[in-house]
């Protein structure tokens, strides 16, 4: 931005005119994509599937890459079926090269000593606080069950 200012404005303003484009194109085209809700699943789903290949296929002109997909795909349908919450996995995905770089840089730092972080009182304070909500976290859900209690994600349809 302070380097090169013309070319930050620029994209900015390429950013506004496409929003714009996009917004005066597609009002006309509201009947279009409220027909498109109308396609039944059993024809809708293929085609998703089939696109989501081709744009795979196309990054990298790789079947592995499909194959990637498709296994994420079957991946994801299971942690669907098993309830698992999609988003603490995502936050992973985002935040686990972060804490890996800097559990790397801490180690540098602290010569491969594992007890920097529990003499310094930040890290400290912050790991027993998260051990002592790991330990609640699976200490109420073994009381729940084993009184019979229903949680509320049981009783949601």
């Amino acid at each position: 931005m302070v380097e090169q200012p013309e070319l930050f404005w620029g994209l900015v303003a390429s950013f506004w005119i496409g929003n714009v484009l996009l917004v005066m194109l597609n009002i006309p085209m509201i009947g279009l994509w409220v027909r498109l809700l109308q396609i039944p699943y059993h024809f809708l789903y293929p085609t998703i599937i089939v696109l989501i290949c081709i744009g795979v296929y196309s990054a990298n002109n790789s079947i592995f890459d499909v194959g990637i997909a498709l296994v994420l795909g079957v991946v994801g349908y299971a942690m669907r079926l098993l309830d698992y919450e999609p988003a603490p996995l995502l936050i992973g995905f985002v935040l686990g090269p972060m804490m890996e770089e800097n559990f790397r840089r801490a180690m540098l730092f602290s010569r491969g000593d594992y007890m920097t972080f529990i003499n310094q009182p930040v890290s400290g304070t912050l790991l027993a606080l998260s051990a002592l909500l790991l330990l609640w976290a699976v200490w109420s859900a073994f009381r729940n069950r084993s009184r019979g209690r229903v949680t509320a994600k049981e009783l949601e349809p």
